[in-house]
């Protein structure tokens, strides 16, 4: 028989894989009330970190806290990191995004509190266009690439990218030539 877990124990749990964050959503699929969530806040147990989103003091800040707070800001099941932010997240470019990119389905409409800090962009990604990085949604290099074409990222940062992401397994030939001559076409040297 397992002893009963205190709505914090439940929240803690869930926030270990998520660098200390957890979503309203999520805690009322865990069985934890919104008045709870109320109280834990006005008692400084949990904090507010976003709307819709707590930070649980009690487990260790992260490099990628930020990364993970914007996922879950979102309130979107589907959103990852992309576009430059993904780029930076898989250490293949130098780029240093200003704001942090977000990727969601075409169909959803975000209108939260905050969003000045992110650029959410609105594709309908594949299963396999999707993977975890430091357990955080993220596209997949190649599609990484292939939105960082398109949206315009410096050539030489592309450039970066391809060359790095052609040294890991991640980048596969076909790919690599295929991305190559998108931004070939993209910087008009077709």
């Amino acid at each position: 028989m397992t002893e009963p877990r205190t709505y914090l124990e439940r929240l803690r749990e869930i926030a270990l894989d998520q660098h200390g964050y957890v979503s309203r959503a999520q805690a009322r699929d865990d069985g934890v009330p919104d008045s709870e969530l109320a109280k834990m806040v006005a008692r400084e147990r949990i904090e507010r970190a976003a709307h819709g989103v707590y930070r649980i003091p009690q487990v260790p800040a992260t490099r990628y806290d930020n990364w993970a707070l914007a996922v879950l800001w979102t309130g979107a099941p589907e959103a990852c990191l992309s576009h430059e932010t993904a780029l930076s997240a898989w250490d293949i470019s130098d780029v240093n995004p200003d704001r942090i990119h977000l990727t969601v389905t075409r169909s959803r409409r975000l209108r939260r509190v905050g969003g000045d800090r992110y650029v959410v962009h609105h594709h309908d990604l594949t299963p396999d266009e999707r993977t975890w990085f430091e357990g955080i949604p993220t596209t997949t290099v190649t599609r990484t690439i292939e939105d960082c074409i398109a949206d315009g990222t410096p050539t030489y940062l592309v450039g970066q990218a391809l060359e790095r992401g052609s040294a890991t397994s991640e980048l596969t030939t076909a790919d690599h030539d295929r991305l190559t001559r998108l931004l070939e076409a993209r910087d008009g040297r077709r």
